[in-house]
């Protein structure tokens, strides 16, 4: 079998592939994490991955004089996007796939940060996402994002409209973060710690939720992401 490769741009060390991995690595695909704050984008070829991943991270699309990666990822990110190869984004990379479609970025009406189910739409329960159907995910962002031109929408929460879309097969963006592990949840609150205290956002609560449906998760999480796996052009 021809080597495959799907390369990850990672943001802080927490937020992974996570249950994502498994399930690429079974599908014949090797991990390559690329850590944007190395700043090397800039010397990789954007179209050599078979499947890019953006993953999460705490700044935002609109920080890139404070945080100049982003201008790199956003070159990056369109590129890749103009050549139609297979990406996914996470959070911050799916705020980035769409800054590179040409929508806008901004601040969300309030931080969302929890675990509830998605909406999905018509779209949404035809696709990939229907294996998240009614099952609550991660939420972790306080930016959003208008939906790109040409693009569907996937699902939706009450707090942020646009929680996922998609662009064709090989073009899938989610707010939300369904690749989170259960056994490592505890990063994702320490990591956090300073968010978490300034929003008054209980960890005790955070930490309980995650008891109760992020086991669950993953299960639909690897089904998600190989039905997606299946589907590409």
């Amino acid at each position: 079998m021809p080597h495959r490769m799907v390369q990850a741009i990672r943001h802080v060390g927490f937020e992974d592939l996570g249950t994502f991995a498994a399930p690429l690595q079974e599908a014949g695909f090797s991990i390559d994490y690329v850590d944007a704050a190395d700043g090397d984008l800039g010397s990789l070829d954007p179209l050599r991955a078979d499947i890019l991943v953006v993953l999460g991270g705490p700044i935002g699309v609109y920080d890139h004089v404070a945080y100049p990666v982003i201008a790199q990822e956003l070159d990056f990110v369109r590129a890749r996007l103009e050549g139609d190869r297979p990406t996914l984004g996470i959070c911050l990379g799916a705020q980035l796939m769409a800054a590179a479609l040409g929508a806008r970025v901004y601040p969300g009406p309030c931080k969302e940060i929890g675990w509830s189910a998605l909406q999905l739409t018509e779209a949404g329960d035809q696709g990939p996402l229907a294996a998240l159907r009614g099952a609550p995910v991660l939420h972790w962002h306080g930016d959003t994002f208008d939906l790109p031109q040409g693009c569907d929408l996937l699902a939706s929460t009450d707090i942020c409209r646009h929680q996922a879309f998609s662009r064709g097969p090989n073009v899938l963006a989610l707010q939300f973060h369904a690749e989170a592990v259960a056994k490592k949840f505890e990063h994702w609150l320490i990591g956090h710690a300073c968010e978490l205290e300034a929003t008054k956002i209980s960890s005790i609560h955070l930490r309980a939720n995650a008891g109760q449906h992020a086991r669950g998760l993953e299960s639909r999480a690897q089904a998600m992401i190989g039905e997606w796996l299946c589907g590409l052009a």
